[in-house]
């Protein structure tokens, strides 16, 4: 029964993970302005991917986190390949609500950016998990905020300058000042949106060992 409840919770887990990671990178080509700084509007859902990251960190280990960030970078190349094929079929003409011009505009995301997307994710993934485990090493099961932020700290200052500096600094599509400042915008919202979640770690990590009955397999 508890074997049937720990799969149930990381499939839960998995797909808000991946459902996240693959929305973030499909809406990423979009650029916000909040007052003087600029950043990509596909950090929003990445707080939700910090938090199950580490709740899957937690309770199925580094093994799990990596086969899934694999899984999930094949399947972000996935949905690229679907939207490729989609540019590549004419809307008809007179009757689809979304004209070529429109969904080129929305999905037409250059290589540059599918390709710093993915080499983000996967760096940024590993160094997390790398550093997560380094801390709780060395903590057990305590100063569970230690290894859910410091691994976030760490992790995304590179994923934050990988992906603006491949998608959009080296093809020339904004200037390196530009390219600074909307990296480490980018940084810190997402270092403070998962600060501001570090409540909801301890809150899922208490809910899904109350679920799993604390399985000693599971903790």
């Amino acid at each position: 029964m508890l074997s049937t409840k720990k799969e149930l919770v990381f499939i839960i887990l998995a797909g808000v993970f991946i459902t996240n990671a693959v929305v973030a990178e499909l809406i990423g080509g979009k650029l916000i302005q909040i007052g003087p700084f600029v950043m990509s509007i596909g950090i929003l859902p990445w707080p939700i991917v910090f938090l199950t990251t580490d709740l899957i960190n937690e309770y199925f280990g580094q093994k799990g986190v990596k086969k899934l960030s694999f899984i999930t970078a094949g399947l972000i190349a996935y949905a690229f390949i679907i939207l490729f094929l989609a540019l590549t079929i004419p809307a008809a003409k007179g009757i689809s609500p979304v004209n070529d011009e429109q969904f080129q505009a929305v999905f037409g995301q250059s290589m540059w950016i599918i390709v710093g997307s993915i080499i983000a994710f996967m760096v940024s993934q590993l160094i997390d998990i790398s550093v997560f485990w380094f801390f709780k090493n060395r903590t057990g099961d305590k100063m569970i905020w230690l290894r859910t932020t410091g691994s976030t700290v760490i992790s995304q200052l590179f994923d934050s300058f990988i992906v603006l500096g491949i998608a959009f600094w080296l093809p020339g599509k904004i200037n390196f000042d530009t390219f600074i400042s909307s990296a480490l915008i980018g940084y810190v919202f997402k270092l403070t949106i998962a600060i501001a979640l570090t409540p909801l770690i301890y809150l899922g990590h208490s809910l899904i060992k109350k679920y799993l009955k604390q399985d000693e397999n599971t903790i």
